[in-house]
């Protein structure tokens, strides 16, 4: 009678779990890439983003001053939206509540752009722009990473002169709900050019640069240990060594699925074609392994999971800015 009760009590356990934790996704991909053939093409633009909001993707920013495009999935449709009130580029956008949030951004023309000195709000919903809350002066910068937490909007790294010079090592953290700013201490090394993810209350920085057109070295000074700052301790760490992000490349997007930190694209001291590899970090073994790799080679856009799919589009297709891409790809994950 114990024997049975306890064979009991263990199966409903398990049935239980199994109720509470759906399969996870392994990431052993066996599909491509696959070009998705949509009804007409978004606003081509890079040093952009690329998010979902409601169900829709947005391609938001990018050099010149580039309207909103809106992709929906159900119809394969894009549809322009409202343009910003200046040039925004080189940033990565968050979805908070009904808006995107854009923070850490620059504006201006090669090489000697300048930092966006406020957060610069997008609201899908009404299709408008507004000028945020300003950020503090001695923190400005652009090309950082930027994550969201709860109302906590993070912002890590960064450059402060455009393509020139100035990457930082700041991290600082935004309250939207009280308007509060607060510096947090600072990562192991500077990068910029590139996006940063969040996972377990964890913040991971790979892949970027440091951008340095004053000593001609725009491209070649790729970043490739992985930090990582835990939210809980406030205290950074670097993974081992043997851990670096396998190709070194900046203008890359970043994605998080089930605890893994994929990398997508960028660009690196290769002359011709952006780069299409597709490494996933898994953040339970703290190793990486190769995806499949893009249709096109593309840097400065970004990366969405919808539907048990990986989407991106547009940026640009060689190293630098031309050209830029209208195409829309995706990888269907099983």
């Amino acid at each position: 009678m114990k024997l049975s009760l306890t064979l009991s009590v263990l199966i409903l356990t398990f049935i239980t779990g199994c109720q509470q934790q759906p399969p996870a996704l392994t990431l052993n991909i066996a599909n491509q890439w696959q070009t998705v053939e949509t009804k007409n093409t978004p606003v081509q633009r890079h040093e952009a983003t690329f998010l979902e909001y409601k169900g829709k993707f947005y391609a938001v920013g990018g050099r010149g001053v580039r309207p909103v495009s809106i992709y929906d999935p159900k119809t394969n449709q894009w549809q322009k939206g409202a343009k910003p009130p200046f040039q925004i580029h080189h940033f990565q956008a968050v979805v908070y509540q009904n808006k995107i949030v854009i923070a850490g951004a620059m504006t201006g023309n090669y090489p000697s752009e300048t930092p966006v000195e406020n957060i610069i709000y997008y609201y899908p919903d009404s299709d408008h722009w507004e000028i945020g809350p300003a950020i503090p002066k001695d923190r400005l910068r652009g090309g950082a990473g930027v994550v969201l937490q709860g109302d906590n909007l993070y912002i890590a790294a960064g450059i402060q002169n455009g393509h020139i010079d100035g990457w930082v090592k700041w991290l600082d953290v935004y309250n939207l709900k009280t308007g509060q700013w607060q510096q947090l201490p600072d990562a192991p090394r500077a990068r910029d050019h590139y996006q940063a993810a969040i996972i377990d209350d964890k913040i991971y920085l790979a892949g970027g640069r440091r951008t340095s057109q004053i000593t001609k070295q725009v491209f070649s000074l790729v970043v490739l240990p992985v930090d990582v700052y835990d939210i809980k301790t406030q205290q950074w760490s670097t993974l081992p060594k043997a851990q670096n992000i396998p190709t070194g490349r900046a203008g890359t997007s970043s994605l998080v699925v089930d605890k893994h930190l994929l990398v997508l694209g960028g660009e690196s001291a290769k002359p011709g074609k952006a780069h299409n590899e597709v490494e996933a970090l898994d953040t339970k073994t703290q190793r990486w392994k190769s995806l499949p790799p893009m249709v096109e080679g593309r840097h400065g856009t970004g990366a969405i999971l919808y539907d048990n799919a990986i989407w991106t589009c547009c940026g640009s297709g060689n190293r630098g800015g031309r050209p830029e891409l209208k195409t829309t790809e995706k990888l269907n994950l099983n």
